[in-house]
């Protein structure tokens, strides 16, 4: 469950239409920042800001990826699943649902905050 704080965070980001977009192209399959760019129709500079907010509360994910050049770059992938709300008793109960990360996505996390 989320405080109304985070859901209100998360409700106002989910209200830009490049953040559902980034999620929506994310969650058919990860993607370059490039890639958002262009299947978004956003700049580089709009995308990286909408996947800083979005990694802010754990609705993406990056994974390191090496290059044929010897480059590396980061692919994204959504890990929003499904968002409820439930009215009860003129409370309101928000959940929030993320795809689990499994255990080498967590070490990779890990030692990407160790550099």
């Amino acid at each position: 469950m989320t405080t109304n704080g985070e859901f209100s965070e998360i409700a106002d980001l989910l209200d830009d239409s490049y953040a559902r977009d980034i999620l929506a192209e994310t969650s058919i399959e990860p993607r370059s920042a490039k890639m958002l760019s262009e299947h978004c129709d956003a700049s580089l500079p709009t995308v990286y800001r909408r996947i800083e907010r979005l990694q802010e509360h754990d609705l993406l994910t990056a994974q390191q990826q090496l290059a044929p050049d010897g480059n590396h770059y980061k692919t994204y992938e959504a890990r929003l699943e499904r968002v409820s709300i439930d009215l009860t008793n003129g409370t309101y109960t928000v959940k929030i649902t993320r795809t689990k990360q499994g255990a080498a996505d967590r070490f990779s996390d890990l030692v990407e905050e160790m550099k």
